[in-house]
């Protein structure tokens, strides 16, 4: 249990997908990069990548880390962003 607690991020993060149509994410550091396939950001957890179709971001909200995301959510998946993912380790 003391191991979690030390593993919590300084700030708040969530990701809510509803209908696999709208998803709302908290913690967000920032935005890497988007196109109507992919939406990759950076949050408190880790990198952030969201594969879909007909992509959208809808809200940035830098102040209150938040994003919206909406269109056809396929797949999200995180990366540990101290090692930077695979191309980071390739690119070394």
């Amino acid at each position: 249990m003391e191991r979690y607690e030390k593993d919590q991020p300084a700030m708040p993060h969530q990701l809510i997908l509803q209908d696999r149509k709208q998803l709302e994410i908290s913690g967000v550091v920032d935005v890497d990069s988007f196109d109507e396939n992919v939406v990759i950001c950076d949050t408190s957890l880790g990198r952030l990548t969201i594969h879909g179709q007909e992509l959208h971001v809808n809200r940035l909200n830098v102040e209150g880390n938040a994003l919206s995301v909406e269109g056809r959510i396929d797949s999200f998946v995180y990366t540990d962003a101290k090692r930077g993912g695979l191309f980071g380790r390739l690119l070394r």
